[in-house]
């Protein structure tokens, strides 16, 4: 919606200048048809284009599921509900890291299938089905090393598919389910090391609290400030983001 807005504007500040200028005003004429191919590669390149407009249609699923993103974003909203702020840092900005991280993490795989495969398509060197599979290995090697093999072992024995003589021989359809399985495990994992030592400063000023029979007060006024300062003071973000990047095979 936002780009057709933005073209609309874009014709109508240039009918504007035609107008100021003097020049006639040429109403832009707009016309979709269907026409009978004339040759085999006009079918080929009608099929390129539905194909790539379904990639990028599910392209934000694929960015989702393939990606580091959902140990990243699981991480940060649980780190959150540690902290006691369900509303700080808005989820707008939680997405938008989680987001730039998973670019950066990801860098060495998208330089690959730039390389690889983007390049030479795009300069008529491969085929599409060659560029498709040049660009899937390098996501397949990445998901496969952040995929616990007993996740790997149960999706292979509930396709009844054939086992797999090689890691490399493992599906796609396979792979994904198993990797996304190890990454909420993961991010779970992680997430119940986040939490320790904030719930521990949650018990600690409970028990105060009541020892001084400070029972009218909320735990939270006190443990609040306690934990964003012990965050703070440790450098969290940081080390955080530094213990994710770190944590990617």
């Amino acid at each position: 919606m936002a780009g057709a807005m933005i073209a609309i504007g874009l014709v109508i500040t240039a009918l504007h200048a035609r107008a100021q200028a003097g020049a006639p005003l040429a109403i832009p004429k707009i016309s979709v048809g269907v026409d009978a191919s004339k040759n085999p590669k006009d079918v080929a390149v009608t099929l390129q284009i539905l194909f790539l407009m379904t990639i990028l249609t599910v392209a934000p699923s694929i960015l989702i599921m393939t990606t580091g993103f959902t140990r990243l974003i699981i991480v940060f909203s649980l780190l959150r509900s540690a902290l006691g702020t369900p509303q700080v840092p808005p989820n707008q900005v939680l997405t938008g890291l989680a987001l730039f991280l998973t670019f950066f993490i990801m860098q060495p795989v998208f330089v690959q299938i730039d390389n690889n495969a983007l390049q030479p398509y795009m300069q008529n060197k491969i085929k599409m089905e060659d560029a498709l599979d040049r660009a899937e290995k390098p996501l397949h090697d990445f998901m496969i090393r952040q995929t616990y093999t007993s996740d790997l072992t149960f999706f292979i024995n509930l396709s009844h598919s054939p086992r797999p003589n090689t890691q490399a021989d493992v599906g796609m359809s396979t792979l994904i389910p198993a990797f996304i399985t190890s990454e909420l495990k993961t991010a779970f994992i992680i997430g119940f090391y986040v939490y320790l030592p904030f719930l521990i400063i949650d018990i600690v000023v409970s028990s105060t609290l009541m020892s001084m029979g400070m029972m009218m007060l909320p735990p939270m006024v006190v443990s609040l400030p306690a934990k964003l300062l012990l965050f703070v003071m440790a450098n969290g973000w940081t080390l955080l983001i530094g213990s994710l990047a770190r944590g990617f095979r």
